[in-house]
Parts: structure tokens; C-alpha cells; sequence
């Protein structure tokens, strides 16, 4: 049976950990679906399901095929898929989204929001990014998008029908109005947008009218959700969204980061996806406290919001969770080559390059460990940790040596060497979140990289300072993922685990 959180104490934030942002949500009966941008990375637009809004399961990508997602290899970072809207309509899910890499904006279908999804219906009239869908009681389609402007469109075809026209923009001098979802509410239809900018200003702000096209009143009260300006741990939330409980409460997903270190704080996990509880005063919506995760949940279930992850391997296809940067040719990432292994064929030279071969999984805790098994006899390849092609840092094995690199903006050196046997090697990732802060020059955490003996001893070969892979530093809307390359040949992987730490 489908629940909700009783009360704003009753479970810790944020609900889907690491880089999940713009988290849009829809209820069907007693089933939450939540889907969340992907930028860059192949395949797009990861999808959770849930029954209580706080603990959600990857149930797939929307955009898993070429045909519904082209990312070309001069693709910027940070590029990609933005801010997609999910709804739930005549018998059937429709999930909206921009391809700022080209393709502009798309509609796909499914009846089943594990999939399998349409190829896309493009929308070539529709203008703008962070589309939103929204019927009319008379099956009118709306389709409202960053700026804010609305056009009616045919869902079906994509064609639009009539002129855009401008709609709310938010509190007058309050830059990036953007990520509009409109809802029809009791006596109102509501625009709820983000404001401020993605950064440390962002905030949530609403206006409502009698019609879907206005005019529209704003909230006497907004923002009515932002953390700007305090020393809350969660900052830069915004970009929410509303959904209604099978027992008639109201919630909002939004995003937010959680930084750490010194001045200004550096967050590398990116932007998570947040939870908090809505009442409703005098026809406005009024958000709830935001709960962090350190205060302890007592929730009916207790176990961790992420567990452990184990890969083995032995299926034919990759888990959800697993993603890499553009594109992911068979032909290049394969587990059929060797039984039990992940084979990486290299396409780029390293991890500088767009074309590179990376197949990594997100983020998810400040404090964490990543080892893999790793057989270069055929090539070299290795552990890293990714923001961009710009920013990372790695552990890569060839036969008889490992070596640690950094790539940080312009710069690219070797940090350390180290001789191994012939044979397959464990390398190991291990990041430390800063617990106190002793110099306001202090970086958010440690990442720690190394090899593994065969008694499980861990040979540290560097410690470098983990500012340098944070958004604050190398810009752009991403967060960690942590995962494996080859830079060279044909590179074998027998196994892959990530464990968290303690915070």
C-alpha cells in the first residue's frame, strides 16, 4: 500500500543522493514515478519508482536507445538533457525534455514508465528550455517552458498550435526564471517556477490565476522555498515540483547540494534531489521544514538510503545506474566478451578526450570507497573520478605498472607510480568528507587512490584535494561519477563495488 511521510521529522534528505537534479514526479494510484536530468551522459534521463516518496528504485532510462538520444562527440559538458517534465495522462506517461546539443525539444510516450519509451516527437515550434505539459479540462495541451512562455501544442504530432505568449516571470530584477510546472488546483491553476539562478540564490517562487494562460497573481510570500542567506547544510534548492499523496497531503521534490569544506564550500556530488512536506494556507502552498540526512530517520524502514552497490558482471546488460559520457557502442562496452567481465575497447586516448570509453556510476556520499579488478595485460585503463573531460582523477594500470593522474583545468600530471606483477590488480578510490573545518581555505573532502594487496592492505599512492572536482571550481551542472576507463587496447574488469563511509 502506498504511503507518505507523516511529518517533516520522519526521514532525512536528500531522498536520491548524488547527481539526480530537476527532479520532476507523478503519482499513478499508489505509485510515485520520478524522473531527473542527465546532461550529458548515455543513456538519458534516469527514472526511481517509489510507494512513499523517500525511498525510490532506478527502474531504468527513458532515452536508452541512439535513436532518442544523440549526443555528438563535440558535445559540450554539461550539455545534454535538461530539466525533463514527467507526467501521467489518458492511460499513458509523457515525459518532455530538452536536448540543448541539438535536437532542441522532445516528447516521448510509454505506458509503462519502466519502459519501453517512444522515439521522440520533436517540437521544433517550442522555444526555450524546461518544458512543461499541462491538459486543459477540455484536453487542451499546454506546454510551458523557462522565461516564462506557454504555447498550446498537439502532444501527438508536436505541432503547435498558435502564437507563444508570455506568461509570469517571477519576482521583478530576480534573474533565470525557469523550470515553469502548471497545475490545476482546486480554484486555480497554478505556475510554480525557479528563480535566482541555479547557484546559492535559488528558490522556488508561484503565481496562480482562474485560467491555464492567466493572468497570473504571485504569492505574497514567495520565495516560498530557498535556503539563500542562511547556514542551513542544504543550499541552492529550487527547481521544484508538486505532487499530491493517495491521502490528500501535498509534498515538493526539488534539488539541492550539500556543501562542504571552507569559504565559499565546494559541493562535488551535485545537485540531489530533496523531499518536504506542503500545507496549504488561504489558497497558497506553504513548504515544510527540509530535514537533513544527519538527523537520524526513525523510519518503518530503516534500511540505508543508498546501499552498497556490487557488480559482478554476469549479466548481458549493464544495471540502470551505469552511465557514460555521449555515447556507449556495444562494440566498445561489452560483457560478453570474456564471461564474467566488463571489456572496455578504447575509442580516446584518456579521459581529456569527449570519445573516451568510461562506464562509472554516480556519486552518491561525501565519504565512500570504489575498488575494481582490473586486467590490463590487453591494454591500460583504470578507476577514476569524473566531473569532465577537464577535471579528474585516476588510477590507471598497464602490465608491470599503475600510475595516478590529475587533470585539473589546463593542467595534467602524473602524481605517483608504482610497480605491480604481471596479472589482474585491485585499485581502490577512497574519498574523506572534511568533518571541521580548521582553515576557511579548506577543500570539501580527500580523495585518497591507491591499489589493494592481496591481504586487503591498501598502498595509498596519492592524496589530492577534492575542491578541484566540484562545481565551484570547474562550472557546469554535473556532479561526480565514479567508474571505470580504457585509454588504450582492450581492457578487462572482473568486478566493481562502492561502499560509503561515515560522513
Amino acid at each position: 500500500m502506498a504511503s507518505t511521510p507523516e511529518t517533516d521529522d520522519t526521514f532525512g534528505n536528500p531522498v536520491i543522493a548524488g547527481f539526480h537534479p530537476d527532479p520532476s514526479v507523478c503519482r499513478v494510484g499508489e505509485d510515485y514515478y520520478l524522473a531527473c536530468s542527465s546532461f550529458e551522459y548515455f543513456p538519458g534521463v534516469p527514472l526511481f519508482h517509489s510507494r512513499d516518496l523517500v525511498h525510490w528504485t532506478q527502474i531504468g532510462n527513458a532515452l536508452e536507445r541512439p535513436s532518442q538520444l544523440r549526443l555528438p562527440p563535440d558535445s559540450a559538458a554539461s550539455g545534454g538533457l535538461y530539466a525533463p517534465t514527467l507526467r501521467h495522462h489518458d492511460g499513458r506517461f509523457w515525459l518532455i525534455v530538452t536536448n540543448v546539443s541539438g535536437d532542441g525539444n522532445l516528447l516521448f510516450t510509454a505506458t509503462d514508465a519502466a519502459g519501453p519509451w517512444s522515439d521522440p516527437v520533436r517540437l521544433p515550434g517550442v522555444r526555450g528550455i524546461d518544458p512543461d505539459l499541462a491538459w486543459d479540462d477540455d484536453g487542451t495541451c499546454w506546454c510551458t517552458v523557462a522565461g516564462v512562455s506557454q504555447v498550446r501544442i498537439d502532444p501527438y504530432t508536436g505541432e503547435t498550435l498558435g502564437e507563444p505568449r508570455r506568461l509570469w516571470s517571477g519576482t521583478p530584477g530576480a534573474k533565470a526564471p525557469e523550470a515553469p510546472h502548471l497545475y490545476h488546483i482546486g480554484d486555480y491553476w497554478y505556475l510554480l517556477i525557479a528563480e535566482g539562478g541555479t547557484e546559492r540564490c535559488h528558490g522556488v517562487s508561484i503565481a496562480r490565476g482562474r485560467t491555464p494562460q492567466g493572468p497570473f497573481e504571485a504569492c505574497p510570500a514567495n520565495p516560498i522555498l530557498t535556503h539563500r542567506g542562511t547556514d542551513h547544510p542544504i543550499q541552492n534548492t529550487g527547481h521544484g515540483d508538486l505532487v499530491q499523496g493517495p491521502d490528500g497531503s501535498w509534498w515538493m521534490v526539488f534539488l539541492g547540494v550539500r556543501p562542504h569544506g571552507g569559504s565559499p564550500g565546494w559541493h562535488v556530488l551535485g545537485r540531489e534531489t530533496f523531499l518536504a512536506p506542503v500545507i496549504w494556507v488561504d489558497d497558497w502552498p506553504v513548504v515544510g521544514a527540509v530535514t537533513p540526512l544527519m538527523s537520524a530517520p526513525p523510519w518503518p524502514l530503516q534500511e540505508p538510503l543508498v546501499a552498497p552497490v556490487r557488480e559482478d558482471f554476469e549479466l548481458g546488460e549493464l544495471a540502470p545506474g551505469w552511465i557514460s559520457p555521449r555515447s556507449r557502442p556495444e562494440e566498445h562496452c561489452t560483457t560478453k566478451e570474456r564471461a564474467g567481465w566488463l571489456s572496455l575497447r578504447a575509442r580516446g586516448h584518456s579521459l581529456d578526450d569527449p570519445e573516451v570509453i568510461f562506464v562509472g556510476r554516480r556519486q552518491q556520499h561525501p565519504t565512500c570507497r570504489a575498488r575494481t579488478l582490473v586486467d590490463p595485460a590487453e591494454g591500460r585503463g583504470g578507476l577514476a573520478v569524473r566531473l569532465d573531460e577537464q577535471h579528474h582523477y585516476e588510477i590507471e594500470a598497464a602490465p608491470g605498472e599503475v600510475r595516478v593522474i590529475a587533470r585539473i583545468g589546463p593542467l595534467r600530471s602524473v602524481v605517483a607510480t608504482h610497480p605491480v606483477s604481471g596479472g589482474p590488480v585491485v585499485l581502490r578510490i577512497e574519498t574523506a568528507a572534511t568533518r571541521q573545518v580548521h582553515d576557511a581555505r579548506q577543500g570539501p573532502d580527500t580523495v585518497h587512490l591507491g591499489v589493494q594487496d592481496t591481504d586487503g592492505t591498501f598502498v595509498e599512492l596519492a592524496r589530492l584535494d577534492g575542491r578541484y572536482l566540484s562545481t565551484e571550481v570547474a562550472g557546469g551542472f554535473t556532479g561526480r561519477v565514479i567508474g571505470v576507463y580504457a585509454s588504450a587496447g582492450t581492457v578487462h574488469f572482473d568486478w566493481f563495488d562502492y561502499e560509503p563511509g561515515e560522513d
